[in-house]
């Protein structure tokens, strides 16, 4: 397998639109450029569990993000959970501001429905600082923490409930694996390649940075279905940080 190969399993492509028949456009297409791709709360609350299955059809040896972020009390976010196992993500998330217990109730929820299904159990992540957050934006919300000590804060947490890992800015990998280790799942949105617009991300990172810095996965939005030929931009990124990295 070639470096840019590897890169581009990394790749989720954030496919955040109401329109099915774009979403399901966008995922055949994709399908070989990335290694999967990210549905969420703009999408599902417009198609629901079978606007996800039609666009899983079209998305050929692609995994799935489903990007739910729940945040509840500990049973409902189980059944929750409960109820989107089934579609087959690979990763699926929840606040991890929601608190430990909520966590482990979502976790534990997570292998029993894909026991249950007969699928494979999702790696269960925990959601630490949005990257449209900054310090200021933290402050006003009553948390006096930076924003790298707090999502190192939530992790911790995330890890003590049991969570295969958590999705946080780029920013914070270093920290992060300095504090939970070289297992724990990092999943990386606000990538962006080198000269793109941040739009509504603060912290941002180039896709080759977040890579050698150690993320797992990579979540990148606009800078792909922006694109007129959206899988030839999936491969472009990869190759242009495949040759950083080189």
């Amino acid at each position: 397998m070639t470096a840019d190969q590897t890169i581009r399993n990394k790749l989720y492509c954030a496919i955040d639109t109401p329109d099915a028949a774009r979403a399901e456009a966008l995922a055949a297409g994709l399908a070989g450029a990335v290694g999967g791709i990210k549905l969420g709360l703009e999408f599902f609350a417009a198609h629901g569990p079978a606007g996800v299955r039609k666009v899983m059809d079209r998305a050929t040896g692609v995994d799935l993000f489903l990007d739910l972020k729940f945040h509840d009390i500990p049973n409902t976010v189980a059944a929750a959970m409960r109820a989107a196992v089934p579609l087959g993500p690979r990763l699926i998330n929840v606040h991890a501001g929601g608190g430990r217990a909520m966590m482990a109730a979502a976790r534990e929820a997570a292998r029993e429905a894909a026991d249950t299904a007969g699928c494979a159990a999702p790696l269960v992540l925990g959601v630490t600082v949005l990257t449209s957050l900054d310090g200021e934006d933290l402050a006003s919300l009553g948390v006096g923490a930076a924003p790298e000590d707090q999502v190192v804060r939530l992790a911790s947490l995330a890890a003590e409930a049991g969570l295969d890992g958590v999705v946080c800015s780029a920013r914070e990998i270093t920290a992060l694996r300095r504090a939970l280790g070289t297992d724990f799942i990092l999943v990386t949105p606000g990538i962006r390649p080198a000269g793109a617009e941040a739009g509504d991300q603060k912290r941002v990172v180039t896709p080759a940075q977040a890579i050698r810095d150690g993320a797992d996965f990579l979540v990148i939005g606009r800078p792909i279905t922006g694109q007129p030929d959206p899988a030839a931009a999936a491969r472009r990124i990869a190759a242009e940080a495949a040759e950083t990295l080189a």
